[in-house]
């Protein structure tokens, strides 16, 4: 059995920062204590000293892109990416091709990953118009949550009807994750720009024809059916002030019914960088204005929001070159996601305890995850070693992802991981991916 020893780390968990040794026996957490001894001549021992150890970051919402789309990505690259990002688990999107939307696409996913995921690994079943008697076979233990489109993107997934989702609601016993965007708001915004620029709408109206209203919009009234129905609510990437306001933070996150997410895009640019970047941050909801992105830092450290995931969502280079109305929406983040987020901590915007509570515990608990997301004895051993001051620039030479680039390409960040390990096994090393070791099916405590 392989067993591993951290000393010297700074760990933070639970909202405590603190120094400690971690031994690590196969793929579970054996001891935590201020000094361990290693137990074998074949112990592996890593000595963290200067550095901080947390959970392994659990992403909720990413598109790996396979089967169908894996010119874009697959579940290796882009696992090999997460890893590299201290992302040890993730729960993958339905819309791929096929979409996954019966129990025999599901299990085909499940296969898949078993083979080539690096990270552990669970996908999210679609919710459509016409499958209520798929969803309502789903395992609960198997499946973390019903993934509903109220606003198109990547897919074509839209869910319309309101009398099916009404019942979905109703009768779904599963978190219901939502993409909260209005259909005829779009339109309506779309049609103006249109008549004014025909095909040749610059970038930067994204954020008007995909506006506030559009997304509160749908949001509210995502909030009102969990509400009458009693559904257990989860809306993925707010991107405006005015949604914050929907949400409570009485509550404790294992008593909510209806939760939150906020993605690093959101967090990171504003409108103000159309110009900048164009295409590159084209996604689904948009990126709105510096105001909204106040908001949300706002709402974070609140506890108005519960989450922070990255919908990563690689399209090739090619694809984003086109003009706005052919520019597929999305982009890839995973690689990047804990340093981008360890710059707001640089930024005095948030604490690093408040990154672990967001990036690790939350996820735990929301999806009822058994045994992961916290540094543990006896939990599974997913853990992120990094540097807070070891600067290093994104580049294509050490971008991961299969579509080869970056909306971070040409950023120095300040943070560094130098360690990812997933069930025990090292992953990630210094810049390295070791890849001989497969993550493990995730499970639910339902």
């Amino acid at each position: 059995m392989n067993s591993i020893l951290i000393k010297n780390g700074r760990i933070i968990n639970e909202g405590n920062e603190f120094l400690s040794d971690i031994y690590i026996e196969g793929d579970k957490i054996k001891e935590i204590s201020p000094s361990i001894s290693p137990k074998s001549s074949d112990t592996t021992t890593i000595d963290a000293e200067g550095n901080y150890i947390i959970p392994g970051l659990i992403d909720d919402q990413v598109h790996f892109r396979e089967p169908g789309l894996t010119n874009k990505g697959e579940i290796y690259t882009e696992s090999r990416a997460a890893v590299a990002g201290g992302i040890t688990s993730y729960l993958e999107m339905p819309n791929t091709i096929p979409q996954t939307t019966t129990q025999s696409k599901l299990d085909d996913k499940f296969n898949i990953a078993s083979k080539n995921s690096l990270a552990n690994y669970s996908f999210m079943f679609g919710g459509t118009n016409d499958n209520i008697e798929e969803i309502l076979k789903l395992d609960p233990k198997e499946v973390p949550a019903l993934k509903i489109f109220l606003g198109s993107s990547t897919g074509n997934m839209l869910v319309d009807n309101i009398d099916v989702l009404e019942e979905i609601f109703l009768k779904c016993n599963l978190p219901i994750a939502v993409h909260c965007e209005d259909e005829s708001t779009i339109k309506k915004n779309l049609k103006l720009y249109s008549e004014i620029y025909g095909k040749k709408i610059p970038i930067k109206f994204h954020s008007k024809i995909r506006n506030e209203d559009a997304c509160y919009i749908s949001s509210s009234m995502a909030i009102d059916l969990a509400k009458k129905t009693g559904a257990r609510l989860h809306v993925f990437h707010i991107s405006t002030k005015k949604e914050t306001n929907l949400f409570t933070n009485t509550i404790n996150l294992k008593d909510k019914k209806i939760t939150s997410e906020v993605c690093i895009h959101h967090l990171t640019f504003t409108d103000d960088d159309y110009e900048k970047y164009g295409s590159r941050i084209k996604w689904n909801p948009s990126i709105k204005t510096s105001n909204d992105q106040d908001g949300l830092w706002k709402a974070l450290n609140d506890d108005r929001i519960d989450i922070i995931a990255t919908d990563h969502a690689p399209h090739t280079y090619e694809e984003k070159n086109n003009d706005y109305m052919n520019c597929p929406s999305g982009g890839p983040l995973v690689q990047h996601s804990l340093v981008a987020m360890l710059e707001g901590y640089h930024k005095n915007k948030i604490k690093l305890e408040k990154i672990v509570e967001k990036m690790c515990h939350n996820p735990a608990i929301l999806y009822e995850i058994e045994n992961r997301g916290y540094i543990r004895e006896g939990y599974f051993a997913d853990l992120v070693i990094f540097n807070l001051n070891n600067p290093w620039t994104v580049n294509k030479e050490n971008i991961l992802y299969k579509c080869g680039w970056s909306p971070f390409e040409g950023t120095t960040f300040k943070s560094r991981i130098s360690h990812t390990i997933v069930n025990g096994n090292i992953v990630y090393f210094n810049d390295k991916i070791i890849d001989k070791y497969m993550g493990k099916k995730l499970t639910f405590k339902r």
